[in-house]
């Protein structure tokens, strides 16, 4: 198409997904006691100064946190972000498939296989980050809330814990991606299975020094809860790859299939003397300047 209609179709695609967005934020504000005591309830369980807790922290002279909103706009600001975090995570799928609708008249077709692939892999493994980002939160407040002097109490603003959920969350999600993306590489040819072997030294490494950044909490059992399903993730992606290019081996010694065409072989060989080429004959030389019906005898 022109760059005026690609435009026109990416103007149309946006508008489209912002909507979905607006309309699933809008519907979201209605259920937000609901969203924010879901996302908060797992660390307000662990940490939180509710009746019970509280007397329970006073008799083993631990630490608890009191929730607070500071500010006559805080609720307001509050809710509004819960929405709108919502809208965003809810409204996935549609302006998921505009963009896929946007992309996908352009790639061939063994891309359009690999997107699929990477769709149907990708959202399940972001999801499952996810879930063990919700769980790993409650024993990370516990540590973090045990450093407390004593005597001190601790205030928790609600909105740092929201951000703080959210943030976690997402971290945890994405970078359960990483070994995916790996595996794609593999299969368009970009990395081969033995040389991500090669990096498994440097990759236990890495991991490790991303987790221990990602995770606010100090603890070693909060960096290992992230570290560990990558580390398996990794070398499952590895051994993904190697079976692969196993199979592309196997299948470049048995030759082309029988609906396959096969590859030309340019290479010059040695057929003894060559045959000289003739040169192509001359035009005869026009005798005259004439031209008939306006052209030329040769012509």
């Amino acid at each position: 198409m022109p760059l005026a209609d690609h435009l026109r179709e990416l103007r149309n695609r946006l508008a489209k997904a912002v909507l979905a967005i607006v309309v699933v934020t809008i519907v979201s504000a209605f259920f937000y006691q609901d969203i924010i005591n879901f996302v908060t309830k797992p660390v307000l369980d662990s940490v939180g100064c509710s009746q019970s807790l509280g007397q329970l922290a006073k008799t083993k002279n631990a630490h608890c946190a009191h929730i607070t909103v500071s500010g006559l706009l805080a609720p307001f600001t509050l809710a509004l972000k819960v929405a709108l975090t919502a809208g965003i995570v809810l409204a996935s799928p549609v302006w998921l498939y505009q963009l896929w609708a946007f992309v996908a008249p352009g790639l061939h077709r063994h891309e359009k296989k690999y997107a699929y692939a990477f769709v149907g892999f990708g959202f399940p493994l972001f999801l499952a980050g996810g879930y063990i980002a919700y769980h790993v939160l409650p024993m990370t407040a516990r540590v973090m809330i045990d450093l407390t002097p004593k005597g001190a109490e601790n205030l928790l603003p609600a909105v740092d814990l929201v951000d703080l959920v959210t943030r976690m969350i997402i971290v945890f999600g994405l970078a359960f991606e990483m070994p995916l993306l790996l595996v794609m590489l593999n299969l368009t040819g970009v990395l081969s299975g033995r040389r991500m072997l090669g990096w498994w030294r440097g990759m236990i490494v890495g991991i490790a020094a991303f987790a221990a950044v990602a995770t606010p909490s100090p603890d070693p059992g909060t960096m290992l809860a992230l570290a560990a399903p990558i580390w398996a993730l990794f070398f499952i992606a590895v051994a993904v790859s190697l079976l692969n290019d196993r199979r592309k081996e196997r299948r470049a010694a048995e030759g082309p299939a029988d609906d396959e065409a096969s590859e030309l072989d340019l290479t010059p060989e040695d057929i003894g003397e060559i045959e000289p080429v003739p040169a192509a004959r001359a035009l005869p030389e026009q005798s005259s300047t004439d031209r008939v019906n306006g052209y030329d005898d040769v012509t």
